[in-house]
C-alpha cells in the first residue's frame, strides 16, 4: 500500500498515525508502510534507548518512526532544502524529542567526528549508488557501536560490497525493491 502523495502515516509507537508532511519532488522514495512495519517488527526486541542514524534522511520517516517507538535519539542527515524543511516542522509539530537534523550530504556528515551509533537507516537516493561507499565510511571511521543494527534499501538485483563483518540478519522484498538488517560482529570473518 503506498502512502498518497505528500503525506506519509508513522505507524507503531507514541506517534502512531501521526501523518508526516512530504514535499513533492523527485527522486524522494519513502519507505513504503509495509516495508516499515517489517523492519520495526524486526527492531521491536532492541530499539528502545537506541541513538540512531538516519543517513540520507528524505522524509525521514524510518527515524521518526524509531523515536516513535523508543529509539532515545536520531540524527538525520539530508542534503536537499525541501525535505530539511519539512523534516524539522515535523520533529516540532509532533514534539518528537531527540532528534536532530544535520543539512549536508552523508559523505560530508561522516568526515566529521565519529559517535557511534547503535541502529543506522542506509537508504540512499537509488540513483547515486552510494551504499558501497558509504558502509565503508561507517564501519571504518567509528560511527558503529560495537553491536550495532544497519538497514539497507536498494532495489532487487543490485550487487554493491558491504564490510565483510556486516551479517545479514533478515531481508525481504517488496515490489522492486530489497531490504536487509545487517548486524555488525566485531570479528571479521576469514575469507
Amino acid at each position: 500500500m503506498k502512502a498518497m502523495p505528500g503525506r506519509i502515516r508513522i505507524i507503531g509507537g507514541d506517534l502512531r498515525n501521526s501523518r508526516l508532511n512530504v514535499p513533492d519532488l523527485p527522486g524522494l522514495r519513502p519507505t513504503s508502510e509495509r516495508v516499515r512495519e517489517t523492519l520495526f517488527n524486526w527492531l521491536a526486541p532492541t530499539i528502545a534507548g537506541v541513538r540512531a542514524l538516519d543517513l540520507c534522511a528524505g522524509t525521514g520517516a524510518l527515524g521518526i518512526e524509531a523515536l516513535s517507538r523508543g529509539a532515545a535519539a536520531v540524527q538525520f542527515v539530508e542534503p536537499e532544502r525541501a525535505p530539511v524543511q519539512a523534516l524539522r516542522d515535523n520533529l516540532a509539530r509532533l514534539k518528537a524529542a531527540g532528534g536532530e537534523v544535520a543539512a549536508m550530504d552523508a559523505s560530508h556528515f561522516l568526515q566529521g567526528t565519529p559517535q557511534p551509533f547503535g541502529l543506522v537507516f542506509l537508504d540512499p537516493p537509488f540513483a547515486l549508488q552510494l551504499w558501497a561507499p558509504l558502509a565503508q565510511r561507517l564501519e571504518q571511521g567509528g560511527w558503529l557501536a560495537e553491536a550495532a543494527q544497519i538497514y539497507v534499501e536498494s532495489p532487487q538485483g543490485v550487487s554493491f560490497a558491504l564490510p565483510s563483518n556486516w551479517m545479514l540478519h533478515r531481508e525481504g522484498h517488496a515490489g522492486e525493491v530489497r531490504y536487509a538488517l545487517y548486524r555488525r560482529s566485531q570479528s571479521v570473518p576469514l575469507s
